[in-house]
């Protein structure tokens, strides 16, 4: 085809395979498909901002918490030492209230040794160690722990006092 001029125009049938109409509409096309990729990149560096931001302030935010556990795991400390401290005091000021194993035997074994006269005294009134009664036993007994609780009461006072 030939226009007026004398010169070849161009076709716009799609069959020829090129038009100026297929040129201004693939010119538009990368021209958009180019612009929606600038958006998506501008998006995309707008989130990582956002990110970064959010980051940062969550960083702060556990740096405040780690500073605050840690100040009250001191108090903690400071309170659980206190209590042990007391008690420590507690422990060694009662300390010399109660009477040790040792002060208990040998109170026992005076109180023994005291006895001893009076249980063989009984023996043989009664006809030997086999003819001890029940009530003789007991009375025995009651005799013994009445004499070593006051010895305790009196081994209390004097270690306190």
């Amino acid at each position: 085809m030939k226009d007026e001029g004398g010169g070849a125009s161009k076709s716009t049938d799609p069959a020829s395979g090129s038009s100026a109409a297929t040129d201004v509409s693939l010119r538009e096309h990368l021209a958009a498909i180019r612009d929606g990729d600038l958006r998506f990149q501008q998006e995309r560096d707008r989130r990582y901002s956002e990110i970064s931001v959010e980051r940062e302030k969550a960083l702060k935010i556990k740096e405040e918490a780690d500073r605050a556990a840690l100040a009250l795991a001191r108090e903690i400390q400071t309170y659980k030492d206190e209590k042990a401290n007391e008690l420590r005091e507690q422990i060694n000021s009662e300390r010399g209230l109660y009477a040790s194993k040792d002060d208990i035997v040998g109170a026992v074994e005076k109180i023994e040794a005291q006895l001893k006269p009076l249980s063989d005294y009984v023996t043989t009134q009664q006809g030997g160690p086999r003819a001890i009664t029940g009530t003789a036993l007991l009375a025995a007994v009651g005799g013994l722990a009445t004499v070593l609780g006051i010895i305790v009461v009196i081994a209390t006072y004097m270690a306190a006092h």
